[in-house]
């Protein structure tokens, strides 16, 4: 059985359940170490490097050359602010999202190269090799560990789900962004298929009985009743 544990709480920039329309604060997705044998995944490494390492050893003990595997949610780069001081971590993202965010990047690659645009060339270059080492996560990443696809809030959105003696958790990312969004049956907008992404906010509440949000901590099911 995994074992998990948050690593750093996530925020949105704009709460629009709260009535914010402009950003008020840093936004940042929760990051979750999930635990499995000798596996150790960190899921959405989203603060800053110099901020996520010390924060790994104060909640984990954990150092970053422990960490065998990255799994990202989505590759929208706020998950991945961190993903650099994992080098030696296997990076991992569902087979969908690499191919949603792979094809556009070398598309604009290819138009800023012959626009003559070499400081687009360098960024874009910089995308395209994250999404290429990052591979297609298989549906179990380790034992008790199985991927779940969310697709919805992005073409291949994904989280964790992870068997648990008496509950099921799903480490959700932002298909479940905040305690407001679960209580509320809401998810973010904008999001790239509205009716999926619904759709996998509907399954992500059939099944799991504690979800770690994408921008929250650990919460309870409201459907469920208390264990």
């Amino acid at each position: 059985m995994a074992s998990f544990r948050i690593i750093s709480i996530g925020s949105l920039a704009a709460h629009p359940l709260w009535g914010e329309r402009g950003d008020v604060r840093p936004a940042h997705a929760t990051t979750t170490l999930v635990v499995a044998g000798a596996a150790k995944i960190l899921v959405d490494p989203s603060l800053p490097p110099q901020l996520l390492v010390p924060r790994l050893a104060e909640r984990a003990n954990v150092k970053p050359e422990e960490i065998t595997h990255v799994f990202l949610t989505t590759l929208h780069p706020l998950q991945r602010r961190g993903i650099s001081a994992f080098p030696n971590a296997t990076w991992m993202a569902s087979s969908q999202e690499r191919e949603a965010f792979g094809v556009p990047l070398i598309t604009k690659f290819k138009e800023a190269h012959a626009a003559g645009d070499a400081e687009l060339v360098r960024l874009l270059k910089q995308e395209i090799d994250v999404v290429e080492r990052c591979q297609a996560a298989p549906d179990q990443l380790a034992k008790g560990v199985d991927l779940f696809p969310l697709y919805g809030l992005t073409p291949g959105t994904a989280g964790l789900l992870l068997p648990q003696n008496h509950a099921t958790v799903l480490v959700a990312g932002d298909a479940v962004p905040t305690q407001e969004h679960l209580e509320q049956g809401k998810v973010l907008s904008p999001c790239y298929d509205l009716q999926a992404a619904q759709a996998s906010f509907g399954e992500a509440i059939e099944i799991a009985d504690l979800i770690v949000a994408g921008r929250d901590n650990l919460l309870m099911n409201p459907t469920r009743r208390p264990f």
